[in-house]
C-alpha cells in the first residue's frame, strides 16, 4: 500500500471529497507554475488532472436523492470545468486563479461538513437507501408491459 491509499485509509466519503477538492487545488497550483515557466506540457497535465477530478466529482452526484444541493454542485463543477478550460486555452494565470479561489470556498464548506457528526450520520443513511441502477430501469418497461398484457 502507498502512502497515498494510507492517508485516505479509514476517512470518511466527506473527507475524501475534501481529499479531491485538496487535488484540485494542488494541480492548479501546478498549472499555474507552468504558466509562468512557459511549459506548456506541463500546464496541459495539471489541468488534465484538475478536469479529471471533475468529472469524478460530476458522476458521483445524486440528483436522485441530492436535490437543489446536487444541482447546485453540478452546476459549480461545469463552471469549474470551463474556467479551467478556458485559462489552459489562454494560458491565464488569473482565470486558473479565479477557479482555485472557488475551489478552496466550496472546500472548506465540505471541510466544515465533514467535521459535523449530524450531517455525516444523515449522509450515511442516505448513501444505504435503495438506488435505481441501469440496470433495474432497463427492467422497468419490461416489467411495466408484463403488468398491462393480458
Amino acid at each position: 500500500m502507498n502512502y497515498q491509499k494510507e492517508a485516505l485509509a479509514g476517512k470518511n466519503p466527506v473527507e475524501l471529497i475534501v481529499a479531491l477538492y485538496d487535488g484540485m487545488i494542488r494541480f492548479l497550483h501546478e498549472a499555474v507554475a507552468a504558466i509562468e515557466r512557459g511549459d506548456t506540457s506541463g500546464r496541459r497535465v495539471a489541468i488534465k488532472r484538475v478536469l479529471d477530478i471533475l468529472m469524478h466529482l460530476q458522476s458521483r452526484l445524486r440528483m436522485d436523492v441530492g436535490g437543489t444541493s446536487a444541482q447546485s454542485l453540478s452546476e459549480f463543477y461545469a463552471a469549474i470545468f470551463a474556467l479551467c478550460l478556458e485559462g489552459s486555452r489562454l494560458a491565464s494565470v488569473k482565470r486558473l486563479e479565479e477557479a482555485m479561489a472557488c475551489v478552496r470556498d466550496v472546500r472548506e464548506a465540505w471541510n466544515i461538513v465533514a467535521r459535523d457528526p449530524e450531517v455525516l450520520r444523515m449522509l450515511e443513511q442516505e448513501s444505504q437507501a435503495p438506488q435505481l441502477t441501469h440496470s433495474t430501469l432497463a427492467q422497468e418497461p419490461a416489467m411495466a408491459s408484463a403488468r398491462w398484457s393480458a
